[in-house]
């Protein structure tokens, strides 16, 4: 006994059989009828084409849905209608009664027994048409649900990277502008100076810094009149030892200007200017 491998149906050899024959049958048929030829071949095969085409896409579980109706049953039996209705014209045409009315058993026959061999193969647990149409519908509704969660994964890190560069943007013109106002505050801050000692007369002068201005010189003691002509110093005198304890020509000059009220204060300058230069080891010459 022939066995056939799992999942096909024993019905499935005379479907064959009957679907040659019935091709042969129905293009013997055609071109008897049409009269031309081998170009009545053309017309035979492709309704032959069109028959077999229709039972493979039955066999496949293929569906052209309508309104929820499958629309592949409807087109085989249509072709099939059309098939057998060629045959009953070509037995009319050719005075056959006998051929008009077994002429159309071939193409129908085979398409029983194809439905038998269908349904023979078709699993028992096998899920429905609707079913499937069910699953189908859910998968392409998960199907979209991943494609609309993947684009809007995208919208967000489109949206984090102009975050960051926004903030990146900030960051770099924050410590822009910190650096330019450091750089303004040094500009506006003194500088810092070492204290000037008095190494001179460190007992009368303190040490000369920014914060602490000199100290006023001591005012010169007006001569007596017993030793005026051998002890009261000269302007040129006064004018060294104002300039060795002042930091200033005016301050020197207003010192020598207390001490000698009556003292040209135009010549107190000049000596100051002099003796200054001098100090700073520029010999000779007036200023």
């Amino acid at each position: 006994m022939l066995r056939l491998p799992k999942g096909l149906s024993p019905l499935l050899a005379p479907a064959v059989v009957l679907s040659g024959a019935s091709l042969a049958w129905t293009t013997w048929s055609l071109v008897d009828l049409l009269g031309t030829g081998p170009i009545g071949l053309t017309v035979a095969a492709g309704a032959d084409i069109v028959w077999a085409s229709v039972i493979v896409a039955e066999a496949r579980g293929l569906r052209i849905t309508a309104k929820g109706r499958n629309l592949v049953p409807l087109v085989g039996w249509a072709a099939l209608l059309a098939v057998a209705g060629l045959l009953v014209w070509h037995g009319i045409r050719a005075g056959s009664t006998p051929m008009a009315v077994a002429g159309p058993l071939l193409p129908l026959g085979a398409k029983v027994v194809w439905l038998l061999a269908l349904t023979d193969m078709r699993d028992p647990a096998a899920l429905t048409e609707k079913e499937r149409a069910v699953l189908a519908s859910m998968e392409r509704g998960l199907t979209f649900e991943e494609e609309q969660h993947r684009i809007e994964m995208r919208r967000r890190a489109m949206t984090a990277e102009l975050y960051l560069a926004e903030v990146d943007v900030d960051f770099r013109i924050e410590r822009s502008r910190q650096d330019k106002a450091r750089e303004l505050q040094r500009g506006r801050s003194p500088l810092e100076i070492a204290p000037i000692a008095n190494t001179d007369h460190p007992g009368e002068q303190p040490a000369i810094s920014p914060i602490t201005p000199p100290r006023a010189p001591a005012p010169v003691p007006p001569p007596s009149s017993a030793n005026a002509d051998r002890e009261q110093p000269s302007i040129a005198d006064l004018a060294r030892d104002q300039v060795a304890i002042t930091t200033t020509n005016s301050a020197a000059v207003q010192a020598i200007l207390a001490a000698r009220p009556g003292a040209d204060r135009e010549s107190v300058a000049a000596a100051v200017r002099r003796a200054r230069r001098n100090a700073d080891g520029m010999k000779g010459g007036y200023g």
